[in-house]
């Protein structure tokens, strides 16, 4: 209920989804009945008994306080999401609201898995040959260096699922790949990696032009920096392909050639387009959440849907909570 293009476009990106994947879990929608079964109609889900509806009369907007929000909006759609995570009653959420509210509501209700202080939000980014994984994405601005190490290591298994690449190798975002190089919060969390070596495949500190190519597979790095990182590669995407039309446009003979080369420019476009994976799971939570963006139109909530599927059939969850417990318990021992 709480996405920038409304319900509407929501239930379209469930109809294409479940007419995607028919081996797709049900799906409920949570929100206001009033305003969703007229919607779900339209869409002639209506008997459809993949698609049910669970009443939520109140939403929480973008412009809510995260905190204040969950404490007065007890019966908004994505405290009731959750709470059917909660339940054992749904797998994974998968929301377009506000990112703040989402990951206090998922702490608070599902709680952090044994051994991991904070969540972290995981986004699939195309480079040269492929994808990355960037963690985190803006869910932690100030960690401490032993919540990066945690990231590398739900990073690690996100990429195992979403890539299918069996040992990702994990690079640590810095100004150099020097040891030493850049502030207390990169040199430390650097040493504590050499120390989980083994745990995950650590390839050190990378640079800003060693992201987009084949260098690593999962980028590590504070939600301050990945946040930045994330929404500059998106809106470079709009750019680059604004300045394709304008320039493949500008004279006959480019139309010509634009038209002959159709479908090089259809590939490219999918390779980069942001909405083909369409979310961020928030990882190190006793529950699956997916983060859709506030503006997703309904391609990108159909990929995060479909995301949230590979999700629910990996169960990466235990895997992950016990190579957390091995690294935690290396890290409490002396340094080498």
């Amino acid at each position: 209920m709480g996405g920038d293009l409304g319900p509407s476009e929501v239930v379209a990106a469930v109809k294409l989804a479940l007419a995607q994947s028919p081996s797709l879990n049900p799906i409920t929608l949570v929100g206001d009945e009033a305003v969703l079964k007229p919607i779900i109609s339209h869409y002639g889900l209506s008997r459809s008994e993949r698609v049910s509806v669970l009443h939520a009369s109140e939403v929480i907007t973008m412009g809510d306080k995260p905190l204040v929000a969950l404490k007065r909006k007890k019966d908004s759609s994505m405290v009731r999401a959750i709470e059917l995570v909660k339940a054992g009653e749904a797998n994974v959420v998968v929301s377009c609201g506000n990112t703040g509210a989402l990951m206090a509501c998922g702490t608070l209700r599902l709680r952090t898995m044994e051994g991991v202080a904070r969540p972290a939000l995981a986004a699939v980014v195309p480079r040269e040959g492929g994808h990355f994984i960037l963690i985190d994405a803006g869910a932690n601005p100030e960690p401490k260096p032993e919540h990066l190490v945690h990231n590398s290591i739900l990073g690690s298994h996100y990429c195992r699922v979403m890539l299918g690449i069996p040992s990702p190798r994990v690079g640590l975002m810095s100004i150099g790949t020097e040891d030493g190089k850049g502030n207390s919060l990169i040199t430390e969390t650097n040493d504590l990696l050499k120390r989980i070596d083994g745990i995950i495949n650590y390839s050190g500190p990378i640079e800003g032009f060693q992201v987009f190519t084949e260098h690593v597979d999962v980028v590590v790095c504070d939600g301050f920096v990945g946040n930045i990182m994330l929404k500059s590669w998106e809106s470079l995407e709009k750019f680059i392909r604004g300045m394709l039309r304008e320039e493949l446009g500008a004279n006959p003979m480019r139309r010509t050639g634009a038209l002959l080369s159709k479908g090089a420019f259809a590939a490219l476009k999918d390779r980069i387009n942001p909405e083909r994976y369409g979310g961020a799971p928030l990882l190190g939570l006793r529950g699956n959440i997916l983060k859709a963006h506030g503006s997703s139109n309904r391609n990108a909530i159909k990929s995060a849907i479909r995301a949230a599927g590979e999700i629910i059939k990996a169960d990466m969850n235990q895997r992950m909570e016990a190579d957390i417990a091995r690294a935690n318990e290396r890290l409490l021992g002396p340094a080498p």
